[in-house]
């Protein structure tokens, strides 16, 4: 150990206590940056679980975001369908003649009464009725006096599945019709 004087004691003394007090002046400062360390850190916590909400929201948002694209890629493409629909309904009228012969006379037959609008029995409408009209059924009792057999035979001329004409009930129809009960029928049929 070396050899110290009084005054070199006395310095190293002085340091010591020195050293000490200046501990102590920055220990409560290290007490602030503590505390400010704590909070800095709170803050960061908050920030990052607010940036996990967002990004959430963000995925919820991108979701919905293509659902619509996709809803209106539907929408369009249902619009371009009618469209076409449209254009080829325009053309088929263009192409269409107004009222051709078997029409006409089947329209002038009813108003002058010598035949009945067959059109209104539920599963004949009117090219059913012209095609009755052609196999010499004009009137609502030529359907009523039908027997099984001769159903039969008008399905095979018409093109029907067999019991058509008994499973939409055209004599129960056709009677309730040739008796004027139109309300009624159209209650029951339409």
């Amino acid at each position: 150990m070396p050899a110290f004087t009084t005054n070199q004691w006395a310095i190293l003394a002085l340091m010591l206590v020195l050293g000490w007090f200046l501990g102590l002046l920055t220990l409560s400062g290290g007490r602030k940056w503590k505390k400010a360390f704590d909070q800095e850190r709170a803050a960061r916590i908050t920030a990052d679980s607010e940036v996990d909400r967002l990004s959430v929201r963000l995925a919820e948002l991108e979701g919905e975001r293509d659902r619509r694209i996709a809803l209106e890629k539907e929408r369009d493409d249902h619009l371009a369908r009618a469209t076409a629909a449209n254009q080829r309904i325009a053309e088929l009228e263009r192409r269409r003649a107004t009222i051709d012969p078997d029409t006409a006379g089947t329209i002038a037959a009813a108003a002058a009464g010598r035949r009945d609008d067959l059109s209104r029995i539920f599963g004949v409408g009117r090219g059913g009725e012209m095609r009755l009209n052609e196999l010499g059924i004009h009137r609502y009792a030529d359907i009523t006096a039908l027997s099984s057999p001769d159903e039969a035979a008008l399905e095979g001329q018409m093109g029907l599945a067999p019991g058509t004409i008994a499973e939409q009930r055209w004599r129960e129809q056709a009677e309730m019709l040739r008796q004027g009960f139109v309300d009624e029928h159209a209650r029951r049929f339409a």
